[in-house]
C-alpha cells in the first residue's frame, strides 16, 4: 500500500505474496505536468506487471489523471473521480451506476 512512501521497500516484493501495489496519490496528483512523478509511475507499473501483479494508482481526481495513468499501465484507480467514500450499503448502487456510466461512453 502507498508504494514509494513511508516503510515501503523493494524487498517486500520478493518475500511476501502480494499481488497487488498501490501507488501512492502523491505521484498520481502530479502525473499530468510533473515528469519525475511520471517517471515514477511508469517504473512501479512496469515492475509490478513483471511480477504479476495490478496496479493501482491511487487518488485519481481529474480525467486528465486517469487517462495519464492508464497508459502507463495501472489496472485499478481509486479517487474522488469515481466516488468520494462511501457507506458499505450504497456500493452495489454505485457499481450499476457506474457500469450504466461506463457502457454509454
Amino acid at each position: 500500500d502507498d508504494f514509494g512512501t513511508g516503510y515501503s521497500s523493494l524487498s517486500y516484493l520478493r518475500n511476501f505474496p502480494f499481488d497487488k501495489v498501490k501507488i501512492d496519490s502523491s505521484f498520481v496528483q502530479h502525473a499530468t505536468n510533473e515528469r519525475s512523478s511520471l517517471a515514477i509511475i511508469r517504473a512501479v507499473t512496469g515492475l509490478s506487471s513483471s511480477l504479476g501483479m495490478a496496479t493501482t494508482a491511487e487518488g485519481v481526481e481529474t480525467p486528465e489523471q486517469l487517462d495519464r495513468v492508464r497508459q502507463e499501465g495501472c489496472n485499478e484507480v481509486q479517487g474522488f473521480l469515481i466516488s468520494k467514500p462511501r457507506p458499505a450499503g450504497e456500493l452495489g448502487e454505485l457499481l450499476t451506476r457506474y457500469r450504466k456510466d461506463s457502457a454509454a461512453a
